[in-house]
């Protein structure tokens, strides 16, 4: 369906859009959102939204030509945005073939059965994040193991298995690999003969093909950790090894990875030392994900968690199920039983294959309450119909459409004025009286949440300003984003007058498949910079938001140092309980390793530094051979593919 008229998309092909950080904006929509054309060069921004506004119209979103206007003006001048997915396929050919798992980036599944397995995979491989729990009482059905299954890989036609080269056949030989060792015991041979080779480009979510070897090597790491329990039944953390092996299979070349978040029971004392590297016996794919313990009260938290906060491992995070269950906003009853689990980033609580459902209103560029309404609104009617739409798994569309949960989602907090503040409890109860309005007129049920804050690392770099409800890194910082050797938009920096070097590894050798790129950066003017704010001060904001604004969740990570920990265990003993529905913790810490995403420098280095860009030379002439990347969650995350 056409909206949007080239007539009036035309009028602002010549405007520039406010990008912020010093061009690093618009270089992280082309890098990230822009579609390739068919004369070969990229979109720009007026065109991405003019094909993300008419395939809303296309999946059913009733605007009129007066609202999609309307919406794409607010788009274009980035004061709003769909989620970052449904930027980058919203109108293509690939929202018929997957409707609503084209649009939604994570997921949450109970680990139960072998088809959960497959579940986590398939949904890695689409490019979402996945969520999962660890339980005790969820695993525990699992069989033991079976003793003397041999699984062998041959390069033949003539193997008991020939893995075809789709999403589907890897998750199916994955199904087939655990249901051998969890059902039949049966041996087998497969092969990978008809998988395309590494380097080969991928037409669907864009990058190339990883070749056979990360399943091969995938597959034998899972028999590696079942051979290991043969005759015995799973534990925790081999629940959790299979589950980081499946997202360390997930890879496209370099440029597609897997968020993860597992959650576990918080007396799992194997679990609570998962990732203790300093015992050096942890096995690497551990660090695939960020792990949480599942604790309703502080007086459930043993005096084990607290281990990993001393810099030995890593420090846990928190997840209080039955407060999101209870509550809306604090203070506010609004159940909601469906809740078994998180998303990656712990911003949205859901039932068992559901889904989240996102978009995000930049709050320091709202100018008045009226146009915080329309924008809302907006944005609501697209949320609304993806709630609608099918999905792989059967399980997903019965309670996505069931639950018609949403996820409208602020960022920009810790630099917004009070006033834009103030706005949050009326614009909540706005968006909740909306939608029991719009739900009985479309014969749908009322969402079971509505707004969130997520953490919104990628988006809030297009205007440039702080992510979600975290500070600013520093007044004035150096922002090093990665880039493939082969992407067209590194030289474009480079004629700019960016710095442009060859990545450094751990061990001190230059990497030349990728580059990076040097920003000059300024955090906004009035914004709260990590420097001036304690861990219980980052604590506070979390139980603000999540009483004037977040029915979900608040994501956050919470930056503390170790002299910190006496008064986070106090602030938590107080509030926790009754206040917190998701909390994660990253120790501050001075890290020596080589060109890191973020430097502190002077407020001189930063003139000397954007002195030398040249705006005037576009970026948008690139061929459309660019690589598509996104880091969209705190703790590096979901890939928009």
């Amino acid at each position: 369906m056409t909206l949007l008229t080239q007539e009036f998309v035309d009028r602002y092909a010549l405007e520039t859009p406010p990008w912020g950080f010093g061009g690093m904006g618009e270089v992280v929509y082309l890098r990230t959102y822009s579609r390739s054309k068919g004369d070969g060069t990229i979109e720009i921004w007026p065109e991405t939204l003019q094909r993300v506004i008419n395939g809303a119209a296309d999946i059913g979103v009733d605007y009129t030509q007066k609202e999609a206007e309307r919406l794409f003006d607010h788009m274009f001048n980035l004061r709003c945005s769909f989620s970052g997915r449904a930027l980058w396929q919203l109108g293509t050919p690939l929202v018929q073939k997957l409707n609503g798992a084209s649009l939604n980036n994570c997921y949450y599944v109970n680990i139960e059965t072998i088809e959960d397995f497959e579940f986590l995979f398939d949904m890695l491989m689409l490019g979402g994040g996945v969520g999962y729990s660890v339980e005790r009482a969820k695993i525990h059905e699992f069989p033991k193991v079976k003793v003397g299954v041999e699984i062998t890989h041959e390069r033949t036609n003539d193997a008991d298995i020939i893995v075809p080269d789709s999403r589907q056949g890897w998750s199916r030989m994955l199904h087939s690999t655990l249901k051998s060792y969890l059902d039949t015991g049966k041996s087998f041979s497969y092969s990978t003969i008809l998988v395309r080779e590494f380097g080969a480009k991928l037409k669907t979510f864009g990058g190339t093909a990883s070749g056979p070897a990360a399943l091969i090597d995938g597959l034998k790491d899972i028999c590696g950790v079942m051979d290991n329990r043969a005759g015995k039944k799973l534990r925790s953390v081999d629940v959790l090894d299979i589950c980081n092996i499946i997202g360390r299979i997930v890879v496209s070349g370099s440029s597609r990875r897997s968020a993860q978040i597992a959650i576990g029971d918080p007396d799992d004392v194997l679990f609570l030392r998962a990732k203790n590297w300093g015992t050096g016996k942890i096995p690497a794919w551990r660090s695939s994900s960020n792990n949480s313990i599942y604790a309703d009260s502080f007086d459930e938290i043993m005096p084990e968690f607290w281990n990993g906060y001393d810099g030995s491992g890593e420090p846990y995070g928190l997840v209080n199920r039955k407060l999101a269950r209870r509550v809306g906003r604090l203070g506010e009853a609004k159940t909601d039983n469906s809740v078994e689990g998180f998303n990656p980033c712990a911003e949205i609580a859901l039932g068992d294959g559901e889904s989240c459902n996102l978009a995000t209103i930049f709050l320091p560029n709202i100018e008045s309450l009226k146009e915080f309404r329309e924008i809302s609104y907006l944005l609501y009617k697209t949320q609304k119909a993806v709630t609608q739409l099918e999905y792989p798994y059967e399980k997903t569309t019965n309670i996505v459409s069931k639950n018609t949960r949403l996820g409208q989602s602020i960022t920009g907090v810790l630099q917004s004025s009070e006033k834009q503040l103030a706005w949050l409890p009326t614009m909540y109860e706005y968006l909740d009286d909306l939608d029991k309005r719009e739900s009985e007129k479309m014969g749908l049920p009322e969402s079971v949440r509505i707004t969130t804050i997520q953490p919104s690392g990628t988006l809030s770099l297009l205007p440039g300003i702080t992510p979600g409800i975290h500070p600013g890194f520093a007044k004035y910082y150096i922002r090093r984003v990665r880039f493939r050797s082969t992407d067209p938009l590194v030289e474009a920096c480079r004629k700019r007058g960016h710095n442009v070097q060859y990545d450094v590894g751990l061990d001190g050798r230059e990497d030349h498949t990728s580059y990076v790129v040097e920003f000059p950066c300024q955090s906004p003017e009035g914004a709260i910079l990590a420097a001036d704010m304690t861990a219980v001060d980052q604590l506070e904001w979390v139980k603000r938001m999540q009483t004037d604004w977040a029915d979900n969740c608040v994501s956050v990570t919470v930056y503390y140092r170790k002299d910190e920990l006496p008064e986070i265990k106090e602030w938590l003993k107080n509030n926790y309980t009754k206040s917190i529905k998701s909390v994660s913790f990253l120790l501050h810490a001075d890290h020596n390793f080589p060109m890191p995403p973020y430097e502190e420098f002077s407020e001189a280095e930063y003139i000397k530094m954007l002195s030398k860009i040249d705006f005037s030379v576009p970026l948008s002439q690139t061929n459309g051979n660019h690589e598509v990347e996104i880091d969209d969650c705190e703790g590096g995350a979901c890939p928009i593919k």
